[in-house]
């Protein structure tokens, strides 16, 4: 688990165009993010 003020790890995630950006990239290209995680989609319940 992160802890406050640590940075994430890099990792690859899909865009809405079909290709995949790193973290990384990201940060490079956009400067600040927000990536939001929906735990319970496809979750039944």
């Amino acid at each position: 688990m992160l802890q406050v003020g640590e940075k994430a790890p890099d990792f690859k995630l899909p865009t809405t165009g079909g290709e995949e950006l790193t973290l990384g990239e990201a940060l490079e290209k956009y400067r600040s993010l927000v990536f939001l995680f929906y735990v319970l989609d496809f979750t039944g319940g």
